[in-house]
């Protein structure tokens, strides 16, 4: 706990109880005291990638006119709200996905596996650092967590391997080294106890009386947390009291979603495994999933993520939507109309979801803006058209202001560049330094991205 005394909280700062670790946000007791508002340079530039399985269809995502008077299309109309902090970038290839004579298949996995990296994957294994990586190595010198890796689509998704590569090179976008993939997390239960701590015992059954009791890792920290209010002004007092109803409420949902898993199960069974934890609901599922990133970034838990939204090739069904067929099917239309109709269905509802992560990151302020302002969201596909696998100008969103560095509002047409410039040119934004991603003897990238600043 810290010393309560004093006039200014380190950014750094923890409550601690039984198996719990909560971190704090960003308050104004944090800045120096003789500051009258919590300024930019106290707050954190964020890096997050959101990935778009299956590619899109282009028509619908892509602007029709460039600069700042584009149109925004019916896949980017939920985006509307957040129009100025939005770059639409076209014309970006990965060509480090380009496949090599003699290699069979890897359709959906040489993309995916090039998309972070710009690096052709090796079917017998072997790759390279991803940008998030390069980022999370520098950033997580400050944060409790480097970065986290989190999906939405449980492993029957996958579809075993593709051609001669294994199924990890589109079940994930990060990888911690050229052999190292980092695999997604579903399970919200998962990722909460990794941010802020399990205060029971893995045994299936003390983890059952814990979610019939509904106890919350707040519990153990009651007392430090009545502390620390005694310590704060009005506006931190509201701060805090709102975020830990946010820690309160994701945690109730997660546990809503474990009793639904155990009472669907016969009741040996529901005793016998550790429940799953993941809605069933594909929109709640994902809520609850950007709620946690939002808590990790208000917290400075960590400051880098990768979300999947499916993984590449994904099969899954959006039955609440009317798409009955699997996603990876209806992708393959071959020109049929009512199966393009299904998949413009799917890719708007995705832009919906990514929407609410975005209005929740807009809305939680921070120093002289909002998480939205000191964030760089990407969001994009490995592939633009699934129907042929098309990795040549992919669809590319960039969301938030990265610390007013980005000028937003605009659409941006390139003649065929790399997508690994901009990766080139993100590290340059963040102020991490790029030689461990830009290997000239494996990277495709040929320079830094132009055009991304105010």
């Amino acid at each position: 706990m810290m010393m309560l005394f004093k006039k200014v909280i380190p950014r750094r700062t923890f409550l601690r109880g039984a198996g719990a670790t909560l971190a704090l946000p960003l308050l104004d007791a944090m800045a120096p005291a003789f500051a009258s508002a919590t300024t930019a340079a106290n707050s954190p530039l964020r890096l997050g990638y959101i990935y778009l399985p299956v590619g899109r269809i282009m028509e619908k995502w892509t602007p029709k006119t460039e600069g700042a008077g584009f149109e925004l299309t019916p896949t980017l109309e939920p985006f509307a709200p957040f129009r100025d902090q939005l770059l639409v970038l076209s014309g970006l290839n990965i060509k480090a996905a380009d496949p090599l004579p003699g290699e069979a298949g890897g359709n959906h996995a040489r993309p995916c596996a090039s998309y972070l990296t710009g690096v052709h994957p090796k079917p017998g294994g072997g790759l390279g650092i991803s940008v998030d990586q390069v980022v999370a190595k520098e950033f997580g010198k400050l944060t409790q967590l480097a970065s986290l890796e989190v999906g939405l689509d449980p492993p029957e998704f996958t579809g075993g391997d593709d051609g001669a590569y294994s199924s990890y090179y589109r079940s994930t976008i990060s990888w911690r080294s050229a052999s190292t993939p980092l695999p997604t997390e579903q399970n919200p239960r998962k990722v909460f106890e990794r941010m802020f701590g399990d205060s029971e015992t893995a045994d299936p059954a003390e983890r059952l009386q814990r979610i019939q009791k509904q106890r919350s890792v707040l519990d153990s920290v009651t007392r430090r947390v009545a502390r620390l209010m005694g310590a704060l002004g009005p506006s931190d007092r509201n701060k805090l009291a709102e975020y830990l109803d946010a820690v309160r409420d994701v945690e109730r949902r997660i546990q809503v979603a474990e009793q639904t898993t155990s009472s669907n199960k016969p009741q040996s069974q529901a005793a016998m495994e550790r429940p799953a934890a993941i809605p069933a609901a594909y929109a709640e599922h994902s809520k609850l999933m950007f709620d946690l990133l939002l808590l990790a970034y208000q917290t400075d838990l960590t400051r880098v993520f990768t979300m999947m939204m499916g993984w590449e090739g994904s099969n899954r069904t959006y039955r609440e939507i009317g798409a009955l067929d699997g996603h990876h099917s209806l992708s393959h239309h071959k020109g049929h109309g009512e199966a393009i109709n299904m998949v413009e269905k799917i890719d708007l509802y995705q832009s919906q979801q990514i929407a609410y992560f975005l209005d929740r990151l807009r809305a939680m302020t921070e120093g002289d803006g909002s998480l939205l302002d000191h964030s760089m969201i990407v969001v994009g596909s490995a592939l633009s058209d699934g129907n042929l696998h098309v990795h040549n100008d992919v669809p590319v969103l960039i969301a938030g202001a990265a610390g007013k560095k980005i000028k937003g509002g605009r659409h941006l047409i390139y003649q065929g560049l790399p997508l690994s410039n901009l990766h080139w040119a993100t590290l340059d934004l963040l102020g991490v330094p790029d030689g461990e991603f830009i290997n000239p003897k494996e990277s495709d990238a040929t320079g830094k991205l132009e055009g991304l600043t105010a």
